[in-house]
């Protein structure tokens, strides 16, 4: 989940290597977009799916077109994981079939899963033209219009706040852990907008005493036109703008470089500072074990605790899609942004345009990217909670506990939203979820 945009009608994918070889069939959002007046119907229309069978739990089974028959209503979620079913089958004619009546139903501007289903719809269609990597790439390296990407993503923290929340816990956890420091280095592995920072240095600088020293290494994908060059130069304006405001002394130092390749050197580490590491919505993205016999995530973790910080903190999407099958992972991919499509619709904070804009930007590319590009080209490998405490735990670090004063006004700012918004705390950890479903998990480790 991060600053993306996704615009059909503008993406180019002529420069790329693929194109050359290949002709590669466009998004077709466009069409999706154009269509976007059909909605799920009012009444139970019948109309014509393959010999289907609900289990117990919602998925749609089939073997063929031989016995095609009407039934009286599906929901849209049966009819994209039968979509998802006959593809992983192989079921071409199936598949097609099944394509073109799910996308009646589809649409960026009608309900919750409406929304979700075009997007799951364009990356099982790009899956089955080979096209995933061509289009995610394209959407990686498009570059935002300017002010576009940050008022995007202010907007998704006020319609997500399970998001802005995470970032909240982890920093009740720094500045715990800070609190009597008098300079502090803090590197964030995929800085992106610097939204995270915002509260915590407004609490450092409210400290009774002196405000503390404090240098961001912000590291930022060379690749991507979110991250790299003018973004940067953005991030460090907006925390110059913030040191001025707050009086307190800040220093930014821009990194990009890709995650995987940070030495040491890199990072100028001094003694006579206290370090803080940082993943937010990040570590999922380097290549674990499954893709890479070199295991660079696990390498970044025990490359980091050679550091010694004083504290790392975690924040991640409690979600499973790394090394499931296919078929798994797309059901995985459509519980899990289910919820989080639901929970922008309880509150609107923004009209329809700006959160399409938003769905667009913010989460479509990662949805197409779980469910289209395998092996290196899936960037997007979610791990539950208990797999990165393993993890951690591998490396070398012990948990921290995380604030329990941060953690009551997360609480009651989530019960302002919705009472369906739900906070689990354990441990030295804490989920963050909407109903039944956890969304969001944070941990710090010392």
């Amino acid at each position: 989940m991060g600053p993306h945009t996704y615009d059909a009608a503008t993406t180019s994918y002529g420069d790329s290597d693929e194109s050359r070889q290949k002709e590669v069939q466009r998004p077709r959002l466009k069409s999706l977009i154009q269509e976007s007046h059909h909605d799920f119907p009012k009444a139970q229309s019948p109309y014509i799916i393959s010999r289907y069978q609900k289990i117990d739990h919602g998925v749609l089974l089939g073997r063929g077109l031989s016995d095609m028959k009407k039934v009286s209503h599906c929901g849209g979620k049966q009819l994209l994981i039968a979509c998802a079913e006959a593809f992983s089958e192989n079921r071409v004619e199936d598949f097609e079939v099944l394509v073109e009546e799910t996308q009646k139903f589809v649409s960026i501007r009608g309900e919750p899963i409406q929304r979700l289903g075009a997007y799951m719809l364009e990356g099982l269609v790009a899956r089955q033209k080979a096209s995933g990597r061509t289009i995610y790439h394209a959407l990686q390296c498009k570059e935002p219009r300017s002010g576009d990407l940050l008022s995007y993503n202010q907007t998704l923290y006020e319609i997500c706040p399970h998001l802005k929340f995470g970032y909240m816990a982890a920093n009740g956890a720094i500045a715990e852990a800070v609190r009597n420091e008098d300079r502090i280095h803090i590197i964030d592995f995929q800085i992106a907008q610097g939204n995270q920072w915002v509260t915590l240095i407004q609490a450092l600088a409210a400290r009774p005493r002196c405000p503390p020293r404090v240098r961001i290494t912000g590291i930022g994908d060379p690749v991507s036109k979110y991250n790299q060059g003018n973004n940067l130069l953005a991030v460090e304006e907006r925390l110059s703008m913030m040191s001025q405001k707050f009086n307190i002394p800040l220093e930014f130092h821009p990194l990009a470089v890709l995650s995987s390749e940070v030495t040491r050197d890199m990072l100028d580490i001094r003694p006579e500072e206290v370090l803080v590491v940082n993943f937010a919505f990040h570590l999922h993205g380097i290549p674990d074990e499954s893709v890479d016999v070199n295991n660079p995530r696990d390498g970044l973790l025990r490359m980091v605790k050679g550091l010694s910080p004083k504290l790392t903190t975690l924040v991640e999407q409690e979600s499973n899609t790394n090394t499931i099958p296919f078929l798994a992972r797309f059901v995985e991919t459509l519980d899990y942004y289910s919820a989080v499509f639901e929970s922008i619709d309880v509150k609107p904070r923004c009209d329809s345009k700006e959160r399409i804009n938003v769905e667009q930007c913010c989460l479509a590319k990662d949805i197409v990217n779980i469910i289209a590009c395998e092996d290196k080209d899936r960037v997007e490998r979610h791990e539950l909670l208990g797999k990165w405490k393993s993890r951690l735990g591998m490396a070398g670090f012990k948990p921290y506990p995380l604030s329990s004063y941060v953690n009551s006004v997360i609480r009651a700012l989530l019960r302002s939203h919705s009472d369906k918004y739900t906070l689990l705390e354990k441990d030295c950890e804490v989920l963050l979820g909407w109903k039944d479903r956890n969304l969001i998990s944070v941990s710090a480790w010392q």
